[in-house]
């Protein structure tokens, strides 16, 4: 899976698939978390990392994050976004949202015909949109890629 960087703020860089580059990585279906199973050792399948995270190829897109604004949702500076743009907002779901000129990633809540965009860290507050706001919700937060070192 090869990605390509399209476009970059100080908040999020965007990457684009190459939807013909795949790569396969020895896959094992199980660990347990618990106790060894000495029978399991060695049962390895491939897995294709794009088709395990990519559900439409053509609208998804990465994007690394820069900042700590949902770190309490897991998403924190410098993990990895996988966005699906052709997914519908919903209440919920987590979305990188273009508002008055800057990208950011938030949670969506609807009230009253309101949108609000809600951090997941009690440092921030939420971003409430009106009608005099420049806002798009650009695509739906699927996964994130996070490195543990």
């Amino acid at each position: 899976m090869k990605a390509q960087k399209i476009w970059s703020d100080y908040r999020l860089t965007f990457y684009a698939l190459d939807e013909k580059a795949r790569m396969e990585f020895p896959y094992v279906e199980t660990i347990p978390a618990g106790f060894p199973s000495p029978a399991d050792d060695f049962m390895e399948t491939p897995l294709d990392i794009s088709r395990l995270l990519i559900r439409n190829p053509s609208s998804t897109f990465f994007a690394r994050v820069a900042g700590n604004s949902m770190e309490d949702v897991g998403i924190g500076d410098g993990d990895i976004l996988v966005i699906d743009k052709s997914l519908l907002p919903a209440e919920g779901r987590i979305a990188v949202c273009y508002v008055d000129g800057e990208f950011t990633v938030k949670r969506l809540h609807f009230e009253n015909d309101v949108c609000y965009l809600v951090p997941a860290n009690p440092r921030y507050k939420p971003i409430k949109v009106t009608e005099e706001n420049n806002f798009i919700i650009w695509g739906i937060v699927t996964y994130v890629i996070k490195s543990l070192l």
